[in-house]
This record gives structure tokens, C-alpha cells and sequence, in this order.
């Protein structure tokens, strides 16, 4: 088979990763890929929101089957358009994908279906945001309605943080339309956790649980980034927890769609924030999260690729995952500013010697080849992930292949997983 993923992160280095071990697997390209990409695959110089050009592209190659890595070209219709053109292809159509690509949408969603979830407000109006904040009680969540590369959510600690992120996302257009719309939400307490779903329209497969850390530096401090970590299985997860999930967020929300005319089939990822034994849901993603895949993949001893195939025929209900039961822990290195401004084209050195630790998989996403060799060309650049008889042995094994590697300015957390082992 020949096979198509699209995007050039840390997460499409790892579907590429664990497609390629599939015995029915002859070639993967990558569009458009990275460095990393190209040491198992083909990359392929093809934006990853060219939607036309990849149809061209899988047309002409003849492939057996695409598979969608980012939120952007899901919330563009890409799988409407190969549908259309006769492609098969994994991820779920541009209304299925609203339930991550609008804020608002899936807040009304979970209205409609009583998914426990934090109370919010939206809004279109600056002002009416701004006079609203008056009656609030702080803190609380500011949220783009759109798709901000996981920027887009501000913890407000006061008035004058809320007003200022208020300004910045409608009136200033920090986010583009992704901000023209805000949704204003409560602050939760707990701990998070980050489920993955293989959704076939009506029913599901869980994969291993898994636990993002968002904030940029350690002690959960600064701004929100894409993700600067990740390990697996999340420690706050439990058989109890995932009946109540079942009950009262995937059979309501997978049911409300249908009431919408919506059939959701690919990969549906719930964030949770879990507090004395109940769930609420943060947010719904509709495609692989960004590092928890790097976690949560090499954990996976089953065949990534019959799974896919289940997704989209309906029939994942027949499906049995197997797991390693060692832990994951992801720690992602990024370029010295993100995620705010970063230099790019810097020579990163110690991937050979990082990669020849046990029980560790570098995946590459923002990295090029130049001048034979591999420089930085993005704001996170590696994700390095260790698996361990323990939470404690994964994470050593991670953090000593982290400090093999080095570029000028390369930032990352010293505290990844470290919850998990001192509890």
C-alpha cells in the first residue's frame, strides 16, 4: 500500500513512524514532512492546506489511503473534497470537524446534550465582552472561537489580563478570524487529561490515555503553547472514570451530532479536566493531538493501519488494541522565544547520539535539511520520547536523551511528568 500523511510536525513524524511498521505498507510520503520525515518516508513539497494540489497528488500516485495530521486542512473540507474525488482518506468531514475548529459550536453542542463542561458565554461584540467582564468573578478562560495553533486560550487572572486578551483577539485580530468570535468560560480545577478516540460515526475504540502540559515553562507558568510534553497513561485515569466518560460525554456527544446530520468518523480527542472523581470536557479535538501521539504511539503494539481502515469502513466496534504497559514520556524541545518570536536555521547537534539510547524515539518537527545538515525551522523542534518500566525510568531515560541534544537557544521543561512520580 501506498500511503499519504499530511502535515510536517512532531506528530506526522510519528503516524510515519508507526505506519511504516505495518506489513501492508510499501511507501509513505509526507506532505509536505521534515527532516525527520524524510529519514522513513518521502516528503513531498505540498502545503498542508493545498488542498487541491494533494488531491492532484494522491490521484496521480495512486494511493491507497491519506491520512490527515493537522486541525487546519480538516476544517477546510479536505476529506470532503477526496470523498468527492473518490480518495480514501482517515479524518472527519468539514462539518464533523467544526467540533474543534469552532469554540462555539461544540459549546452548543454540549448544551444541547447536558456533556458536563464549563459555563461560558460568547460573544461577537467587543464591547458587549468587555462590559460582561465587569460582572465576572476571576479567573476565568478567554477562548478564539477558530483554530490558533493551540494559542488561542487566555488565562485571565484579573479584569485588566481579560480586557487586554479581549482587545487583542477581536479588535486587533491577534489570531485573524479565529478571534472575531470569543467564548468566555469559567475556570476548572483538577488535573487534565487527554483521551483519543477511533470514532466510526457511531461507535468508538479508546487508545491509551495520556496527560499534555501546556504552558511554555516549568510549574505550569507563562503562556499557552501547542505543547511542550506529554506522558502516558495519564495517572488521574481509572475504569470508574471511563464508564462515566462513556455515559455522559462520548454516547451523548456522538448522538448529538447525529440529531446535527453529522456522521463523525476518524479520530475525536476529548481534553478533560478531572476533579474528586467527575469530568468535565475543555475542549473537543477532531485529529491526532500534538506531542500526546509521540506518547501514545510507541506504547501501541497493534498495527496503526487495519485500525485506520476499521475508522472509515465502521466497523472499529470489531477491533481490540493491544498496549505495551511500559510508561511514555514525550519532552519537546523548542527554539529559544516560542511560542512567541524564534530564530530559525540553527544546527542542531546530539540526534545521533540521543538516538541510540534504549527505549527512545526522536520525532523531528520543526527541522529541515540544509547544507548536510539537520537545522531547526520551527518553534518546536523535537519531541523526545522514552519508554520505562516505570513513570520514573521513562522519564530519566527521556531527559538523559534530551540533554544529548543541543542548538543555540533550545528551550524545553525540566519538569515533564514530574507530577507523575513525586504524586
Amino acid at each position: 500500500m501506498k500511503i499519504l500523511v499530511i502535515g510536517g510536525g512532531g506528530r506526522e513524524h510519528a503516524l510515519a513512524w508507526k505506519l511504516k511498521q505495518s506489513p501492508d505498507v510499501d511507501r509513505i510520503f509526507c506532505a509536505p514532512g521534515n527532516a525527520g520525515t524524510a529519514q522513513i518516508a518521502e516528503n513531498v513539497a505540498i502545503s498542508a492546506t493545498d488542498l487541491p494540489a494533494l488531491a492532484r497528488f494522491a490521484k496521480e500516485t495512486r494511493l491507497d489511503l491519506t491520512v490527515v495530521g493537522p486541525d487546519d486542512p480538516l476544517a477546510a473540507g479536505i476529506v470532503d473534497l477526496f470523498v468527492a474525488e473518490k480518495l480514501r482518506i482517515f479524518g472527519p468531514t468539514r462539518s464533523a470537524a467544526r467540533i474543534e475548529s469552532s469554540k462555539i459550536f461544540a459549546k452548543e453542542l454540549m448544551r444541547a446534550q447536558n456533556i458536563p463542561t464549563a459555563k461560558a458565554s460568547t460573544f461577537s461584540d467587543s464591547d458587549e465582552a468587555l462590559r460582561y467582564c465587569g460582572q465576572l468573578q476571576f479567573p476565568v478562560v478567554i477562548k478564539a472561537d477558530g483554530l490558533a495553533l493551540g494559542k488561542g486560550v487566555i488565562v485571565a487572572p484579573d479584569s485588566a489580563t481579560a480586557k487586554s486578551a479581549i482587545n487583542s483577539m477581536m479588535n486587533e485580530g491577534s489570531f485573524g478570524e479565529a478571534g472575531r468570535r470569543i467564548v468566555i468560560e469559567e475556570y476548572l480545577l483538577g488535573s487534565e487529561c487527554s483521551l483519543h478516540a477511533l470514532v466510526d460515526g457511531k461507535n468508538y475504540r479508546l487508545l491509551e490515555s495520556a496527560r499534555d502540559h501546556k504552558r511554555v515553562f516549568d510549574g505550569d507558568k507563562g503562556p499557552n503553547t501547542g505543547g511542550m510534553g506529554a506522558f502516558s497513561p495519564a495517572i488521574n485515569w481509572s475504569p470508574d472514570l471511563e464508564l462515566q466518560f462513556e455515559e455522559e460525554i462520548m454516547r451523548p456527544v456522538l448522538r448529538g451530532l447525529l440529531n446535527e446530520g453529522i456522521t463523525f468518523r476518524g479520530l475525536l480527542y476529548p481534553g478533560l479536566m478531572i476533579a474528586s472523581d467527575r469530568m468535565r470536557v475543555l475542549e473537543f479535538n477532531c485529529r491526532f493531538g500534538d506531542p500526546e501521539t509521540q506518547a501514545i504511539l510507541p506504547r501501541m503494539k497493534s498495527d496503526l493501519l487495519p485500525l485506520l481502515a476499521a475508522t472509515i469502513d465502521g466497523e472499529v466496534d470489531n477491533c481490540t488494541i493491544e498496549w505495551d504497559k511500559r510508561a511514555a514520556v514525550t519532552v519537546v524541545i523548542a527554539s529559544g522565544g516560542y511560542p512567541g518570536k524564534y530564530k530559525t536555521g540553527t544546527p542542531i547537534f546530539g540526534l545521533a547520539e540521543a538516538a541510540k539510547l534504549k527505549d527512545v524515539q526522536i520525532f523531528q518537527a520543526g527541522t529541515r535539511r540544509a547544507n548536510g545538515e539537520i537545522v531547526t525551522a520551527g518553534g518546536r523542534v523535537l519531541a523526545v520520547t522514552a519508554l520505562g518500566s516505570t513513570m520514573g525510568s521513562a522519564r530519566t531515560r527521556a531527559y538523559e536523551a534530551v540533554s544529548a541534544i543541543h542548538f543555540d537557544g533550545c528551550q524545553y521543561r525540566r519538569d515533564i511528568a514530574l507530577a507523575a512520580v513525586t504524586g
